[in-house]
């Protein structure tokens, strides 16, 4: 099955990409998004604990179960702003 993944703020600057279609095995979860985008980039599992996350636009969690066509997207905390 295929999902769209979404890359939000640090995410998407540690993976130089916005977004990107992930071929997983009919009943994936969010986990194994994780775990792949951890394969390829080790220390983005340091946001996993801080990250929201959600499919089709409903907070979701690492056992969310994922179907053909789902939109993942993963929004790590914003930090910092401008000051006054």
């Amino acid at each position: 099955m295929k999902v769209t993944v979404k890359y939000f703020a640090v995410c998407r600057q540690m993976l130089n990409r916005d977004e990107e279609d992930m071929e997983l095995p009919e009943g994936a979860i969010l986990q194994d998004v994780l775990d792949r985008l951890k394969d390829e980039k080790p220390e983005i599992s340091g946001l996993f604990e801080t990250m929201q996350m959600s499919v089709n636009w409903q907070y979701a969690d690492y056992e969310t179960k994922l179907s053909d066509n789902d939109e993942v997207a993963l929004i790590p905390p914003v930090t910092g702003g401008s000051p006054n």
